[in-house]
């Protein structure tokens, strides 16, 4: 029976300096006792300057990795370095800190999605925050045109289809995965909803302490991809990032990408996310 190998790329920056070696310990360990066999994982490090090319030696000396040293423009740029130089059919994004905690998940979503001929596969994950609280992170597929809908680490790949989309547009340094979620359903690929729960992920921070920054990305991002569709002006801009409020035109044109049986969610969920975000927006200014 045909095994198609899987690749996870992981991209690495002086993590000893940062305290993450436990952390990054608990990735290759966990994904080297998944029961799938086929697994290359590839780490793209940024030409660390601590301990942490002697750490992925040791790794690699063990078999159980291959890294690769070298300045890059950020993690989406290293992504796409690991994506050039996978071997695997199926490809996967994880950061020094995550991992999946179900041994058999290799397993069972690669024969999902060959079962099912799926482009990229999708499922909850558990988030840790860095304020201490952990919380479950359903994807939200139908809502992909307003906000994140998914965790990045919470998919999975074909690497064909990486390929097609040119990968991710590394200009975008905090949200260039949503830029690839929204490219993905723009080009009608398949996607496959793994209903359980097998990673856990810690939200980086960057995000958090750099909000203008997703914001202004947000704002290039709608732009970039639903010009063709509607006029994107500065006021449409705004109340996109802001409010999620998308114009009823724009709506019209972005529900086609979906299935005519999810039509009626599709405009029950944009309606709920706005009046969401504007019930948030009034309680923060009382």
């Amino acid at each position: 029976m045909y095994e198609p190998e899987f690749t996870v790329i992981t991209p690495t920056s002086n993590i000893v300096d940062a305290g993450l070696t436990d952390d990054f310990s608990l990735l290759v360990n966990l994904l080297d006792r998944q029961t799938y066999p086929y697994i290359e994982h590839i780490v793209i490090d940024n030409a660390s300057t601590d301990e942490t090319i002697t750490l992925l030696k040791d790794y690699k000396n063990s078999g159980f990795l291959n890294f690769y040293s070298e300045p890059d423009r950020g993690k989406f740029d290293a992504m796409n370095k690991g994506i050039m130089r996978a071997k695997g059919k199926y490809v996967a994004f994880l950061s020094c800190d995550d991992f999946y905690h179900d041994v058999v998940a290799i397993a069972d979503i690669v024969d999902a999605m060959e079962r099912e001929n799926a482009d990229y596969c999708f499922f909850p994950a558990y988030c840790c925050h860095p304020e201490g609280f952990v919380f479950l992170f359903p994807p939200s597929m139908l809502s992909t045109f307003q906000v994140n809908p998914c965790a990045r680490q919470a998919m999975v790949f074909k690497r064909s289809v990486l390929d097609k989309l040119r990968m991710f547009d590394d200009k975008f340094k905090l949200m260039a995965d949503y830029d690839l979620m929204i490219r993905l359903l723009l080009g009608k690929y398949k996607g496959l909803y793994f209903e359980r729960n097998i990673l856990t992920y810690k939200l980086g921070s960057e995000v958090i302490k750099h909000a203008t920054q997703m914001e202004a990305e947000c704002r290039h991002i709608f732009y970039k991809n639903y010009k063709q569709f509607y006029p994107m002006t500065d006021e449409v801009l705004d109340r996109m990032v802001k409010l999620s409020e998308v114009p009823k035109p724009l709506l019209d044109k972005l529900v086609t990408f979906f299935t005519p049986e999810d039509k009626d969610t599709f405009y029950q969920r944009a309606e709920e996310l706005y009046n969401m975000r504007v019930r948030a927006m009034n309680e923060r200014g009382n």
